[in-house]
């Protein structure tokens, strides 16, 4: 595995060993003491998640209030998305930065989202399948959301607005500097 600190050092793109014949392939998706190498800290997932979704859909910009907040880590199992993650800790010398990469089926890269991070995707093929870890339970009475067509954010999601679509939810989110309960 090759874990590869992003522009936003915290956000780490990990890219697995892919072992293939002509039977298929194996992929060992995640092992423990290799990530929290690479991390620096203990992570302790505890919940798997999936979603499947098609193009796109826009899913967050996504986070949950302390002490509710939530690392995860993202891979595709089949499609192709956009994945964003944007630095919403006050204190950061990259506030308001985000980091984008494109995780697919076929690449089987990952990426890690710390807490203290907004997290979003879209899918940018026919269908995806989205799988993510994450190391708190969701919190209904936590969870907030930013604007994924935030200006100040600047995010290129790809695809034009009237290709987009969105939760009800998804679609009123506040803008960045409107958000007034923010990670320290």
């Amino acid at each position: 595995m090759k874990f590869t600190p992003q522009s936003i050092p915290e956000v780490i793109l990990i890219e697995p060993t892919v072992h293939g014949d002509d039977r298929g392939y194996f992929v060992e998706t995640f092992r423990q003491d290799l990530f929290e190498k690479s991390v620096g800290y203990k992570v302790n997932f505890i919940q798997d998640n999936e979603s499947k979704s098609t193009k796109g859909v826009l899913r967050g910009l996504h986070y949950q209030l302390p002490p509710y907040t939530q690392a995860k880590l993202v891979r595709v199992i089949e499609g192709s998305v956009l994945d964003v993650a944007v630095d919403i800790r006050k204190s950061s010398p990259t506030f308001g930065q985000h980091v984008s990469v494109e995780l697919t089926g076929e690449n089987k890269h990952q990426l890690f989202v710390p807490h203290g991070f907004a997290h979003g995707f879209l899918v940018l093929s026919d269908s995806a399948t989205f799988s993510y870890k994450v190391d708190n339970y969701y919190a209904p009475e936590h969870d907030r959301g930013i604007a994924f067509d935030d200006a100040k954010l600047a995010i290129n999601w790809q695809l034009a607005l009237r290709e987009l679509h969105l939760s009800d939810k998804d679609k009123t989110h506040p803008n960045l500097s409107d958000v007034l309960e923010l990670f320290k």
